[in-house]
C-alpha cells in the first residue's frame, strides 16, 4: 500500500476511521463514515482514473463480448425458428382448409417478423448497438441478438433513472454482532471467511452528466458503470421501445415475450461458475465463481453470506431477500436452542409427572366409555392402556411450554424490530434508503388490454386507462372467488374429519390395534390433509394469478401486492385451518354419554388418548416438516428436469462447444422471489402461532433454512438465467404480513395455553384441592349418567353425575378467560415497550445520513466542496486525524 497521505497532519487508526470532528468519542466510535481529500483519492486508482484492480479483470473474459472483443454484451434477445419450417413451406396442398390454415400461419409469422424488425430498428435508434449470432441445432435455428449500450446512452439513462454515482470511497462496514461478541471473548470465528474482491463502499450522490468529472473513475468509460447498472439501462430501453403503434400499446419486450416474438431476454452471467481446472488465485475468479465458491455450495453452509457480493451481482432486491433470510435464520438459533431445552426438560421430568404416574398405575381402576358408538362395535377400555401416550403428551404439555410461548412472543417482536434496524443500515449502505419509483410504468398486459386512453396526471402523456369502477367490480368478484375457495378448504377439512372418524371405527374393533387406533387415524389423516393442502395450493396460486391479471392493475407493484394478498389469505386458511380446528374446536362439542352430538350422522370426534395437544403437535410436525421436505425436493429435482427438457428441445449436441449466451439460454428462466417469501412467511406462522404445542418447530425451521439458503443460492448462481437487477429498500408487503402473524401468535398461544393445555386445570386443582396433584386424574373424569350406556364408565370432563357442568368448570372458565386477557396485555405491553426502546434507525446512522446529504449537496454545487470540507478542517484542528484509502 502507498505511504499514507495526511489531511490534517496525523495518521488515523482504522478503528477511528471516519469519525466526525467535534463529536464525543462515544459517537465517533459508532460513525464509520469516512471522507478523503483529493490526494487520497489517487491512492487505489490507476493512471487513467479507474479503480485499481489487483485481481479479477472484467475486461479479460472475451466470451462476454462482441466479435470485435471491445464491446461488452449487456443483454441478449433470443428467438427461434424450426429447421423443418422451410420444408413445410414447400409442401403444397390443394385442400381449401389447409390453404386457409397456411395463410393464417403465414400472416401470424409475418406479423411477428414485422414487429421484431421494427423493435430492433427502434433499439438502434435509441442508441443501442446490435450484433446477431445464429446457431443451428438438430431441431431449431436459434437467433441471438447481442446488445451493447454505448457511453452516451448509459449517461443519459443513468441520470433519468436517478442512479447513484460514487464520490468518495470508505471502508466497508461488514462487521456484525456475532463477530464482535466472538472477538471480545477471544473465540475463533469459524463463520467468517475472507471473500476476495470485496466491493468498496462509496459515498454517493445522484448521477449528473454535467458533473461527470467529479465522480470516481469517470475517465474509464468501460468500467465506470457496473454490470447491473448497464443491465438496468438496457432493460429500461427494451421495456419502453415500441414495435408497432403506440396508441395500441404495442410497447416493450415483456409483451413481445408474451406474443412469442422473442423466446427470451436476459443479461449474461459473468462467465462460467466452475473454477478452472488449473490453479488460479481466488482473487482472479470472476464474480460468479466467487459466489459459487464462497456462497452457493454445501461446504460453506455455516459461513456468513457475502451480501455485498450478492447485491453487486444480482441487485438490491435479491440482496435484501438473502439478507433477511440470513438474519431470520440467525435469530432462529436462540429460539431453537430454548425450544430444545424446553423439550429436554419434558423428557427429564416425565418420570416424575404425578398425572402420568397415576394413569399408568391405575390398571383397571378407570373403565373408559367407548370412543365411538357401541352399536358399531367400539368397546370399553381402561385408561391405563394409554400410559405411553400420556407420557408423550407430557412432552408438549408442561409448565415449560407456557414459558416458551411467552418467550417466542417476545422473540417475534424483537426479531421484527431489529430487522427494521438491520434493513435501514443495509438500505443506507446500498444507497437505496430513499428509493421510490417516481413514475412506475404501466404493465404490458395493462397497456394491451385497457379499453380507454387518458392523460397521465404526472407525465401529461396519454396512456391506456382502465375505469376504476370496472376494476372495483372485478376485485369484488375476485374476493368472492377467494371466499369460495376457502369454503372448498373447509369442505375438505370436514372430509378429512369424516375420514378420521370412519377409519377409526374398524381400528377400535380390532383388539390388536385398539390402543393405537387414534394415533393411526390421526397420522394417516394428517398425511391425507398435507396432500390436499399442497394440491389446493398449486391450483389456487394459478387461479389467483389469473384473477389478478383480470383485475387490470396498472403497475407491477399494485399487481404484486394484490397477488400477494390473495395467495397469502388463501394459503393461511389452507395450511392453518386444520391446525386451528384441532387446537380450538376438536373435542369441544362432543357432548356426554346419552347426549352425544353428531354431524352427518356420525358422532363428533374426540381428542385421541393423549389429549388434543399431542394430536396438534403431530399435525404440526406432519404439515410443517412434510411441506419443507416436499418444497426442498422440488427445488433440487425440478430445475434439473426443466434444464434437461430445454436442452432436448433445443436439440444441441452434447460435445458441441457453446458460447456464453448459448449456455445461459439453456438455463431456467428466473421466477422471482414470490414463492420464496411465501414459504418463509408461512413457516414463520408455524413457529409462532402454535409454538406452545410444538416447541421443536423453530429447530426444524432452522435446519430447513440452512438448506434453503444454499438451495436458493445454487439456483440463482448455477441453474437460473441471470435476472435483471432490481432496486428495493425493504422486503415490502411481506413485513406487514410477518407483523400480523406475530400479533396473531400472541392471541393464539394465549388461547392454546388456556383452553387446550392442561396447565390451568392443574393450577386450579393445586390451589383448591391438592398441591401435589394427587387424585387429579379421578377428579378430571366424569361418570356416565345412569341408563345411558350398557355399563357405567368414565369420560373426560368436569361434569356431575347428571351430565351438568360442575362448579369447578365455571371457576376454570373464569380463570381461562382471565389468563387470556392477562397474557395478551402483558405480552402486547412489553412488545410495545420493545418497539419504543429500539429505534428503527440507529442514531449513528441518522448522523451519517444527514452528513452525507449535506456533503452531496456541497459536492454538486462546487467541485472543490469535498476537498475544502476535508482540508479546511486542517487549519481549524491541527491535531485532527487522517486516513489512508485502502487498496482493493
Amino acid at each position: 500500500m502507498a505511504e499514507a497521505e495526511k489531511v490534517n497532519g496525523n495518521a488515523l487508526r482504522m478503528e477511528d476511521y471516519g469519525t466526525i470532528s467535534g463529536m464525543p468519542e462515544s459517537k465517533m466510535s459508532d460513525d464509520r463514515l469516512g471522507f478523503m481529500g483529493r490526494d487520497e483519492l489517487e491512492v487505489g486508482m490507476t493512471d487513467d482514473g479507474s479503480h485499481m484492480k489487483t485481481g479479477y479483470d472484467p475486461t479479460a473474459d472475451k466470451a462476454c463480448y462482441f466479435n470485435d472483443g471491445k464491446r461488452r454484451i449487456d443483454f441478449i434477445l433470443v428467438y427461434e425458428e424450426c429447421v423443418a419450417e422451410v420444408a413445410k413451406k414447400i409442401e403444397s396442398n390443394d385442400d381449401e382448409d389447409g390453404v386457409r390454415k397456411r395463410q393464417k400461419d403465414k400472416s401470424d409469422k409475418e406479423k411477428k417478423e414485422s414487429w421484431r424488425k421494427k423493435f430492433l430498428i427502434n433499439l438502434q435508434r435509441a442508441g443501442l448497438e446490435l450484433e446477431e449470432d445464429v446457431v443451428q441445432g438438430e431441431k431449431k435455428m436459434t437467433f441471438y441478438q447481442k446488445i451493447y449500450a454505448p457511453w452516451d446512452v448509459l449517461c443519459f439513462y443513468a441520470e433519468d433513472l436517478n442512479m447513484r454515482a460514487p464520490l468518495q470511497a470508505h471502508p466497508n462496514p461488514t462487521d456484525n454482532w456475532s463477530a464482535k461478541v466472538l472477538r471480545k471473548l477471544h473465540i475463533p470465528n469459524i463463520m467468517d471467511s475472507d471473500v476476495p474482491n470485496h466491493p468498496l463502499d462509496y459515498f454517493t450522490c445522484p448521477f449528473r452528466k454535467s458533473k461527470i468529472d467529479r465522480f470516481l473513475g469517470s475517465e474509464n468509460h468501460d468500467t465506470y458503470f457496473t454490470h447491473t447498472q448497464r443491465h438496468r439501462v438496457v432493460y429500461e430501453i427494451l421495456a419502453t421501445s415500441t414495435y408497432g403503434k403506440r396508441k395500441r400499446a404495442e410497447i416493450g419486450i415483456d409483451r413481445l415475450l408474451e406474443e412469442d416474438v422473442f423466446t427470451a431476454a436476459f443479461p449474461l452471467h459473468d462467465g462460467p461458475y466452475e473454477k478452472p481446472t488449473h490453479y488460479v488465485s481466488d482473487d482472479c475468479l470472476n464474480p460468479r465463481q466467487i459466489l459459487r465458491e464462497y456462497w452457493a455450495r454445501w461446504g460453506v453452509w455455516y459461513k456468513y453470506q457475502p451480501l455485498d457480493h450478492i447485491r453487486e451481482y444480482f441487485g438490491e432486491k435479491i440482496g435484501i431477500y438473502f439478507a433477511w433470510l440470513g438474519f431470520y435464520t440467525a435469530w432462529l438459533l436462540p429460539a431453537a436452542v430454548v425450544g430444545l431445552l424446553v423439550f429436554l426438560y419434558g423428557i427429564f421430568t416425565m418420570s416424575i409427572d404425578p398425572v402420568s404416574q397415576e394413569i399408568c398405575n391405575s390398571n383397571a381402576t378407570f373403565k373408559m366409555c367407548p370412543l365411538c358408538d357401541e352399536d358399531v362395535g367400539c368397546e370399553y377400555w381402561n385408561l391405563s392402556d394409554v400410559c405411553m401416550y400420556t407420557k408423550i403428551s407430557y412432552l408438549f404439555d408442561h409448565p415449560g411450554t407456557v414459558f416458551y410461548a411467552i418467550f417466542v412472543s417476545f422473540w417475534a417482536v424483537a426479531f421484527l424490530e431489529y430487522w427494521k434496524r438491520k434493513n435501514a443500515s443495509l438500505a443506507h449502505h446500498w444507497d437505496c434508503m430513499d428509493f421510490e419509483e417516481e413514475d412506475e410504468r404501466p404493465r404490458p398486459e395493462y397497456n394491451a388490454l385497457a379499453p380507454d386512453f387518458e392523460k397521465n396526471p404526472v407525465t401529461g402523456v396519454r396512456e391506456p386507462h382502465f375505469p376504476e369502477r370496472k376494476r372495483l367490480y372485478r376485485i369484488i368478484t375476485g374476493a368472492a372467488v377467494i371466499i369460495i375457495m376457502i369454503v372448498v378448504v373447509i369442505i375438505f377439512i370436514i372430509a378429512v374429519i369424516m375420514y378420521r372418524v370412519l377409519i377409526a371405527i374398524p381400528l377400535f374393533q380390532n383388539p390388536l390395534l385398539r390402543s393405537k387406533a387414534s394415533v393411526i387415524a390421526s397420522m394417516s389423516a394428517a398425511i391425507v390433509n398435507l396432500i390436499l393442502i399442497m394440491a389446493l395450493g398449486r391450483v389456487y396460486e394459478k387461479l389467483a394469478y389469473k384473477l389478478t391479471q383480470w383485475e387490470m392493475h396498472r403497475t407491477q407493484t399494485e399487481f404484486e401486492d394484490q397477488l400477494t394478498f390473495k395467495v397469502f389469505v388463501f394459503q393461511f386458511f389452507n395450511f392453518y385451518s386444520s391446525i386451528f380446528y384441532i387446537a380450538f374446536f376438536k373435542g369441544r362439542f362432543v357432548g356426554y354419554p346419552g347426549h352425544y352430538n353428531t354431524i352427518l350422522g356420525l358422532r363428533n370426534e374426540e381428542c385421541n388418548n393423549g389429549g388434543c395437544l399431542i394430536e396438534l403437535a403431530q399435525q404440526l410436525a406432519v404439515i410443517m416438516v412434510g411441506k419443507q421436505t416436499i418444497n426442498n425436493a422440488q427445488e433440487i429435482f425440478i430445475p434439473k428436469v426443466k434444464a434437461q427438457l430445454r436442452k432436448w428441445k433445443l436439440g444441441t449436441g452434447k460435445n458441441v462447444e457453446k458460447s456464453r449466451w448459448e449456455e445461459d439460454y439453456e438455463l431456467i428462466e428466473d421466477e422471482g422471489l414470490f414463492s420464496e417469501y411465501l414459504e418463509m412467511v408461512l413457516q414463520f406462522g408455524f413457529i409462532t402461532i402454535f409454538v406452545a404445542a410444538f416447541p421443536l418447530a423453530p429447530l426444524f425451521a432452522l435446519l430447513n433454512n440452512w438448506i434453503e439458503i444454499r438451495l436458493d443460492a445454487a439456483k440463482f448462481v448455477t441453474e437460473n438465467r441471470r435476472p435483471v437487477a432490481e432496486r428495493a429498500q425493504d422486503i415490502g408487503v411481506w413485513f406487514t404480513l410477518l407483523d400480523s402473524l406475530a400479533q396473531l401468535a400472541v392471541v393464539s398461544n394465549a388461547f392454546l395455553i388456556a383452553f387446550t393445555s392442561e396447565f390451568l386445570p392443574k393450577i386450579l386443582y393445586r390451589y383448591q384441592y391438592d398441591s401435589e396433584l394427587k387424585g387429579y386424574v379421578n377428579f378430571s373424569l366424569a361418570t356416565s349418567p345412569n341408563g345411558t350406556l350398557s355399563q357405567t364408565c368414565r369420560y373426560k370432563g368436569f361434569r356431575d353425575d347428571n351430565g351438568e357442568y360442575s362448579l369447578f368448570y365455571w371457576h376454570l372458565l373464569a380463570l381461562r378467560l382471565g389468563f387470556v386477557i392477562l397474557f395478551e396485555h402483558i405480552v402486547f405491553g412489553i412488545g410495545r415497550l420493545i418497539d419504543f426502546m429500539v429505534p428503527d434507525v440507529p442514531e449513528s446512522l441518522e448522523i451519517k445520513i444527514k452528513r452525507e446529504k449535506y456533503l452531496a449537496k456541497q459536492a454538486l454545487q462546487d467541485s472543490e466542496a469535498l476537498v475544502l470540507t476535508a482540508d479546511g478542517a486542517d487549519d481549524a484542528k491541527p491535531d485532527s486525524t487522517t486516513l489512508q484509502v485502502p487498496t482493493v
